[in-house]
């Protein structure tokens, strides 16, 4: 094993502690997080696997995660992701749409790569190769319950209750988005419903069910990567009336919120009092021109796949609502991935050594609009309550 002590304290990291990588899903947005840990590599002087005990990941965030614990540096598998990515989006046929003929895309190559990448190899290979505990997550719709594709290793013996499938199956259920592509057989997109940020199963897995004093709260520090949130900001007077058709409105607003509220309640938990002996670092940003705004200016170029010719040149209409399957954003993405870094690295010293929040616990990058005064005011009236139309 490497002597980690180097790359703890260049991290401002407690010894003692066992560290959890935790990687949210996103589709092409996880081009994002590979920026941030090239960066961290660069940092610690270690690959992934042998830094971190664990990985952890959905979607995205979990083809990520099981190549890196199948060995693979982060510059190594920022190739192999472009590659993946460009291929997965693959059209199914002509007439092949989400909405009217289901689903859009094809696996086929994709599982074509994996299988050359991966080869037959088990979730327990790449754990046993690297030392690397695993857990990918998946929705079995069948058994109505997220499914956790683990491997922990223990004193030289491994346990899972899934340690014996092929990592390829279990990156390919935990892919497999609705209406994008078929599932395979019983599972869906692991991120489908409130798993899209995986960190809280992650610690939960590895302290309440992992190996017997292996993990615990006071002796971990977690680091969890974001993709990107993408904020629906509705003026009040809009509220009841919102552009387009309600019911599609409403449709699309519930399954944005409902996964980025979920995201926000583990992070705020972990974050909370409940949690106190936890060294928890997340890294995350809102899409909005507030949040990019704040970091470094990048000039974009012609291949970012939009007109503005700068970072601060985008609008919200640019960035707020970027489709996870759409490829000609990936340039786009993995240039705010770098400025993320540059902004970490100003704002951190050194960087990753600490969450990214104000000494209040607000979270730097991700926008947040509360309106306390006309709140007050607004709910404090009995006349404007009783005078408000139904």
């Amino acid at each position: 094993m490497p002597d980690k002590s180097k790359a703890y304290d260049a991290l401002k990291i407690n010894r003692r502690n066992r560290l959890l990588l935790s990687l949210d899903g996103g589709g092409i947005r996880g081009i994002m997080t590979l920026q941030m840990l090239k960066k961290l590599e660069q940092l610690a002087g270690l690959p992934c696997y042998e830094l971190f005990d664990m990985v952890a990941g959905t979607s995205t965030g979990g083809i990520i995660a099981g190549l890196i614990a199948s060995g693979k540096t982060a510059a190594q598998v920022e190739t192999l992701y472009v590659e993946l990515v460009r291929e997965v989006f693959t059209k199914r046929g002509l007439l092949a749409n989400r909405y009217a003929n289901p689903p859009e895309y094809t696996k086929v190559k994709y599982r074509e790569i994996l299988k050359e990448i991966l080869l037959d190899g088990t979730i327990q290979d790449a754990c046993s190769k690297t030392g690397t505990d695993i857990l990918i997550t998946s929705k079995d719709v069948a058994a109505g319950e997220e499914t956790y594709f683990t491997c922990f290793e223990h004193k030289g013996n491994y346990t899972g209750t899934y340690k014996d499938i092929l990592l390829r199956a279990a990156l390919e259920a935990t892919m497999s988005a609705p209406t994008y592509f078929t599932p395979l057989e019983r599972f869906v997109d692991g991120g489908t419903t409130t798993y899209g940020n995986p960190v809280m199963a992650a610690v939960m897995e590895a302290v309440r069910y992992g190996p017997a004093g292996k993990y615990s709260t006071n002796k971990l520090t977690v680091f969890s990567f974001g993709t990107g949130c993408r904020p629906q900001f509705v003026p009040p007077e809009k509220v009841d009336n919102p552009n387009g058709i309600d019911a599609l409105f409403w449709l699309q607003w519930l399954m944005t919120e409902s996964s980025d509220d979920s995201s926000d309640m583990q992070t705020f938990l972990l974050r909370s009092r409940a949690f106190s002996d936890l060294d928890f670092r997340r890294f995350n940003i809102s899409l909005d021109k507030e949040s990019i705004n704040k970091l470094p200016n990048r000039e974009l170029g012609e291949k970012a796949g939009v007109e503005a010719a700068w970072l601060w040149d985008l609008t919200d209409e640019d960035v707020a609502n970027i489709p996870l399957d759409k490829v000609s954003l990936f340039p786009l993405m993995q240039i705010i991935g770098e400025a993320m870094v540059d902004f970490i690295a100003n704002a951190q010293n050194p960087p990753f050594s600490n969450d990214l929040v104000d000494a209040k616990g607000k979270e730097l990058l991700v926008s947040r609009r509360g309106d306390v005064d006309r709140i007050r005011t607004q709910l404090s009236d009995p006349q404007w309550l009783d005078g408000f139309e139904h």
